[in-house]
């Protein structure tokens, strides 16, 4: 097993984020507990010991082990953009990383949602979907060599609205429902969110959402017709509209209508592969990967929910030691108890309920659809993200430290938000079978 994860020397791990580094904006006393660490904790044999949630089921687990920390995480030295360069870094929303093996050599690809210059967010529209690709997940990270397809456009954009001109007889790049369009409100409209790229049986897949300000706003897939670069085309399922029914849900300035689920993902396992849609729909996708299965009252995992379930986004599975894991975000809220002291729980809005992390949740099975046990908090302010192994099997998660609300909204941290970040994972073994953000504790490691 090679030890090049273990290489990320402070320089490194502050690389591409103009000095920021990964415990930049944590609490006083956990930045201090964190310290100027050299390197990421060394992987370990042992398992790491599995933590007693917090009593009763829903309250938060907001331990400061729990927070990607200078430590056990850093941010991704993506190539910058033009638009980036002010920035020093490249802002990202939902950040997605994943290490594939393609002609016998690993490939990691990076995507996530991304702004346009002069926009503070990704709304009221976005300019497409961009893939960075690296030999190792140290780096060097470059932008998806698209330029052989497009000469005149931005380099690594692999997908936007803006190629509907590409369209032909047969073979649809953007449907009419993923065009931009405009109103007297916002302006311009048409925005893409939360991509993920796969490989499997020999193709590249992306599969993303057309967000809130989208004509149809819900979750549909590219294939590509040649590399992970492009060119991209949309399935056969999605040129009339996103994957499943729709119902209705998003802000109000949504047409009654248009709202479909949002958030979709690629699940594969053997020859077999699955739409995961938020927050507990799943479906079959067909052999030649064109539609799903089932279009219509499409099945659900088992779940255990929470009492009163909040409103959960980013459903993501992955498989880890025979074990299925579900991961949700949930914005952690504070409120004050009884005692008048701060009640962390992932609670549904409500009068006094204040937002402050975009946790990551996560329950485990044995079998992908369920049933799934009680979640845990994985990770604090790891919302919205998705779990990996690197080429040499250790485990991680992405972070990007949610802007829109909370802890990382406030002034003094916002410029440290939305960052394309990884974090170590450990995995607490076999009896328990969990996976946490890798806790600070000397010796321990991935138990990977």
């Amino acid at each position: 097993m090679s030890d090049a994860p273990n290489r990320m020397h402070r320089r490194s791990l502050l690389a591409g984020a103009a000095g920021l580094g990964a415990a930049a904006a944590l609490p006083a006393a956990t930045a201090q507990a964190a310290g100027p660490a050299p390197a990421l904790a060394p992987p370990s044999r042992r398992h790491p010991a599995n933590w007693p949630d917090p009593e009763p089921y829903g309250l938060a687990d907001t331990r400061l082990d729990l927070w990607p920390r200078e430590d056990n995480s850093f941010v991704l030295p993506l190539e910058l953009r033009p638009r980036d360069r002010e920035l020093g870094r490249v802002w990202m929303r939902d950040t997605y990383v994943n290490c594939f093996v393609v002609d016998g050599r690993p490939l990691y690809v990076a995507t996530g949602t991304t702004r346009v210059p002069g926009l503070e967010a990704a709304g009221p529209w976005n300019d497409g979907l961009f893939v960075w690709v690296s030999r190792s997940l140290e780096g060097p990270w470059g932008l998806a060599d698209t330029t052989r397809i497009r000469p005149d456009a931005e380099k690594g954009k692999a997908w936007s609205p803006e190629f509907v001109g590409e369209n032909r007889p047969g073979r649809t790049v953007v449907a009419p429902w993923q065009e931009y369009w405009h109103d007297e409100r916002f302006g311009k409209r048409g925005n893409v969110w939360a991509p993920e790229v796969h490989h499997f049986k020999g193709k590249w897949y992306i599969v993303a959402c057309m967000g809130d300000h989208s004509r149809k706003v819900g979750s549909f897939m590219l294939v590509s017709e040649g590399g992970v670069e492009g060119p991209y085309r949309l399935v056969e399922g999605n040129i009339d509209k996103p994957f499943g029914d729709s119902f209705i849900g998003g802000p109000a300035f949504i047409e009654p209508g248009a709202y479909h689920h949002i958030d979709g993902g690629l699940y594969s396992e053997g020859d077999d592969a699955w739409l995961v849609l938020h927050n507990d729909l799943y479906a079959k996708f067909r052999d030649d990967m064109e539609d799903i299965v089932t279009t219509t009252d499409l099945p659900r995992f088992r779940q255990t929910p929470y009492s009163p379930e909040p409103y959960l986004e980013g459903a993501y599975v992955f498989k880890h030691k025979s074990k299925y894991y579900l991961l949700h975000a949930a914005w952690d809220r504070t409120s004050v108890n009884a005692y008048g002291t701060t009640r962390n729980a992932y609670d549904p809005p409500g009068p006094g309920r204040v937002q402050y992390q975009y946790d990551v949740i996560v329950a485990v099975a044995d079998h992908f659809e369920g049933p799934y046990s009680e979640r845990w908090t994985a990770g604090v302010g790891a919302g919205h993200n998705n779990f990996f192994r690197d080429h040499d099997g250790h485990l991680w998660a992405t972070f990007f430290r949610n802007p829109a609300a909370g802890h990382w909204k406030d002034p003094v941290r916002i410029g440290d938000a939305a960052v394309p970040g990884v974090v170590r994972l450990e995995w607490t073994g076999p009896s328990d079978s969990r996976l946490y953000v890798q806790r600070r504790k000397p010796g321990r490691g991935s138990g990977s």
